[in-house]
């Protein structure tokens, strides 16, 4: 797949036209409400099998493949004509083989609360696991569902379901204290035990993902303690592990979301991680990328020298903020999807930019109002970049939070430059 970005006087229907593509199609994969409306700096997905590339300054063929997601084996191979991988030119035309040549096959989760069964049945294909969210532990070790996922169709696509458990409170919430209880009770650990244990053996489920959130900081000890002895259990009973960890950058990184969090301590008993690597751009706070990709970065820089590499799955955001301006502290941003913030900047003809730092698209508009308002969300650019991370760090895979509304573009582009591993 190549990605194409916008330019004045750009319409859909000459776009198309250039790449030999259908308006129709065009439209289709990159989901676009008003086929008439496009943003200055708004990134297209073209549905291309390859695609050509011209050689700037600066560039290295190591760049350039990992830009697109290729490896350099195979970019040479497409370019027989390169005698010497170490000198390219400006103005050198090289062959991106877009399809054909992705990087291996990669294990894919995706969290969801709430989707159609067509939207459900769009996205299955390209998951290796689906973790309906969620299942929620109480303090004396019970388990409610509270899950609205038709996981009987994930079967017929070879993906498997993984049973997700938090320590949500009924009303809404992270709770430390829920978590407290079933770490340091030893009576409510087991009856949380035997109820998870019933559930997985109803046979809906692969095994269980544990996302337990704003853990005490004096709770790490008994977490790891409860974390390896539920490992054993299930590994006894066939069923795989998966846990949440919130995005660190060193083992001492303080506060309620991070200090309980132990890397090489789930490195060792899950058989996946799943990094919560998005959130910098948050409900509650200033206008930024939701996953910048220099913070992602410093992330994994930690996380592969605290665990294996091969348990990694990264996490990737499905969705943007509108942020009002001025920021103020307790104001709240509008989350929104990314098919919805495209839309919006063209309905407000907002030119949208890209941030080479972050390697995320933002735009500014104004509102009926008069108010000035920031949005961020993720593109096919942003995407890439963080695709690529998996061959570039050895990681098992993605994780994308989360899978509500479909997003065709994160999808197509996975296929691009992955094979999805199936384990049912």
């Amino acid at each position: 797949m190549e990605i194409y970005v916008v330019r004045s006087g750009d319409t859909l229907w000459n776009i198309a036209r250039r790449y030999g593509v259908s308006a129709e199609e065009l439209a289709e994969v990159n989901q676009l409400q008003n086929p008439a409306l496009l943003s200055v700096g708004q990134a297209l997905l073209i549905p291309r099998e390859d695609a050509q590339y011209t050689v700037r300054q600066g560039d290295t063929l190591w760049a350039i493949a990992r830009r697109y997601g290729l490896s350099l084996s195979c970019l040479l191979g497409a370019n027989p004509q390169i005698t010497n991988p170490d000198h390219i030119r400006p103005g050198q035309i090289l062959r991106l083989p877009l399809r054909g040549c992705a990087q291996g096959e990669i294990l894919v989760n995706g969290y969801i609360s709430s989707a159609s069964a067509a939207s459900l049945e769009a996205q299955l294909p390209f998951l290796s696991f689906l973790s309906p969210f969620s299942w929620r532990a109480d303090s004396e070790g019970g388990l409610t569902r509270d899950v609205n996922v038709e996981t009987g169709l994930s079967a017929g696509y070879g993906t498997a379901n993984l049973l997700t458990v938090t320590n949500l409170r009924p009303e809404g919430g992270f709770s430390g204290e829920i978590a407290h209880a079933i770490f340091r009770d030893t009576a409510a650990q087991e009856r949380f035990l035997e109820n998870l244990e019933a559930a997985l053996s109803a046979g809906e489920y692969y095994g269980l993902n544990l996302d337990f959130e704003y853990v005490f900081p004096y709770d790490r000890d008994a977490y790891n303690a409860f974390l390896q002895r539920l490992a054993d259990r299930l590994h006894c009973l066939g069923y795989l592990l998966v846990t949440a960890l919130a995005p660190k950058t060193s083992d001492s990184q303080q506060g309620l979301l991070y200090t309980a969090h132990d890397y090489a301590a789930h490195g060792k008993a899950a058989d996946y991680v799943v990094l919560m690597t998005y959130e910098w751009g948050y409900t509650y706070g200033p206008p930024m990328a939701v996953s910048p990709l220099d913070r992602v970065r410093q992330v994994l820089d930690y996380a592969v020298s605290a665990m294996p590499a091969g348990k990694i799955l990264l996490g990737v955001p499905n969705y943007g903020y509108d942020w009002t301006l001025p920021f103020r502290q307790g104001s709240v941003a509008r989350a929104l999807t990314n098919t919805g913030a495209v839309t919006l900047a063209g309905q407000a003809k907002a030119a949208i930019e890209y941030d080479p730092r972050a390697q995320a698209p933002f735009f500014r508009y104004a509102d009926s109002e008069g108010r000035q308002h920031e949005v961020w969300f993720e593109d096919a650019r942003s995407l890439r970049s963080k695709y690529a991370l998996v061959a570039e760090y050895g990681l098992s895979g993605l994780s994308f939070w989360n899978l509500n509304s479909l997003w065709r573009t994160a999808l197509l582009l996975l296929g691009s430059m992955y094979g999805v591993e199936k384990l049912v």
